[in-house]
């Protein structure tokens, strides 16, 4: 594995790339690092592709923006042509999960030409209600905590999650991705902003996509904060996508990285 930094906007960020072949870079969520993606699986490496993952502006050990806004989905995607075209990656498979699906879905609307294949795992951004005033204070608040009371001050502001076979997973999740932090001062700032910010108009606009996409799902009791039908509606919007579910009684797809990266190989073998 080779670590680098890229330079964009003033931003330094934390790059890593291992294996070689069909490029797949992959691109986490919001208050996560590059590696809650395939959760340190290295099935794509070892199966023939070239894997670059990163830390977005302000997360795990990339810096933060100079600008405190400059968090938007406009800068997100330009981040992740600048990490295209300073490894020289003409074109790769993109596999995002929330905040990073969003991103590849904007970059794949804006530069079609340099997008071999999409997996979009988990996604959350719904144009109808992500401007609704409750919801936005509830982001405000996590921010908010994290700012003023660290990863302490978020959990009590995330309060319990719902009772379940899940409740100490996530517990845990969260307390182990908020510690890969440099900068948490700078992930409160991605908390204000991100959810905030459009990465397109209408879930209709997803049609113009042409390129192989895979959309992965995950089970509502599990995930609640990636809604089922948010996904079923983006799969349902670009042609031809493969709609990829939980089976019953399992942990969610997205949180098994073996598996995940089967889901990537097959968009990067069909790209």
């Amino acid at each position: 594995m080779t670590e680098l930094s890229v330079r964009r906007d003033g931003v330094s960020l934390a790059v890593e790339e291992a294996g070689e072949g069909t490029p797949i870079l992959l691109l986490h969520g919001l208050t996560a690092t590059r590696r809650y993606v395939v959760m340190g699986s290295s099935l794509l490496e070892r199966t023939g592709h070239r894997v670059v993952a990163y830390d977005a502006r302000g997360h795990g050990k990339s810096a933060p923006a100079e600008d405190p806004a400059a968090y938007g989905y406009e800068d997100l995607a330009a981040d992740l042509e600048a990490v295209l075209d300073a490894l020289d990656i003409e074109h790769a498979v993109l596999a995002g999960v929330s905040m990073g699906a969003h991103t590849l879905l904007r970059f794949a609307l804006e530069k079609p030409e340099r997008v071999l294949g999409l997996v979009v795992i988990t996604p959350a951004f719904d144009p109808i209600t992500t401007d609704d005033p409750e919801r936005l204070a509830r982001w405000d608040a996590l921010a908010d905590g994290l700012e003023q009371g660290g990863v302490d001050g978020f959990i009590e502001a995330y309060g319990e999650p719902r009772d379940g076979p899940w409740h100490d997973t996530v517990v845990k999740v969260i307390r182990q991705r908020l510690s890969q932090h440099e900068q948490p001062g700078a992930v409160a700032d991605a908390l204000r902003v991100v959810p905030r910010s459009h990465p397109f108009g209408q879930v209709a606009d997803l049609g113009a996509i042409s390129a192989p996409t895979a959309v992965v799902v995950s089970d509502d009791e599990p995930d609640p904060g990636h809604p089922r039908e948010i996904g079923e509606a983006y799969a349902a919007a670009i042609p031809g996508a493969q709609l990829v579910t939980d089976r019953p009684g399992h942990s969610p797809i997205a949180w098994q990285g073996s598996q995940l990266s089967k889901v990537i190989a097959g968009i990067a073998d069909r790209a």
